[in-house]
């Protein structure tokens, strides 16, 4: 199934029904010491850019959404966005505990302090 998501339109209600609808879950189901993880990916091409994104529930439930950008964006910014984007919408399902992988290392090293970003849109 293929559809597009406008995030800056999307409540935070409509965001948990929308995903909670996906996983069978309710509020009830998660907890705040659960871990849930964050599998992101973003792609810069001369067609387009866009981000992969797999959120997986304590109950081990996987939650896949490819998301194409309305915007141009550099590999490193779709990077950058995905992981962004993931969090957030991890976040309005309910997690409180995330383990997010990047195959980004400039990504991954800018989150964990090693890397500091020198470009504005980067920050």
């Amino acid at each position: 199934m293929i559809f597009h998501i406008c995030l800056e339109r999307l409540s935070k209600r409509k965001l948990w029904d929308f995903i909670s609808e996906m996983a069978g879950m309710s509020m009830k189901d998660t907890s705040q010491d659960q871990k849930w993880l964050l599998h992101v990916d973003g792609s810069s091409t001369t067609q387009g850019s866009g981000v992969g994104i797999v959120i997986t529930t304590p109950q081990g439930k996987d939650l896949e959404f490819a998301i194409k950008f309305d915007f141009k964006a550099s590999n490193n910014e779709a990077e950058y966005e995905a992981l962004v984007i993931g969090m957030r919408m991890a976040h309005e399902a309910g997690a409180r505990h995330l383990l997010a992988y990047s195959d980004s290392q400039l990504v991954a090293k800018q989150v964990e302090g090693t890397y500091e970003a020198k470009e504005e849109n980067m920050i």
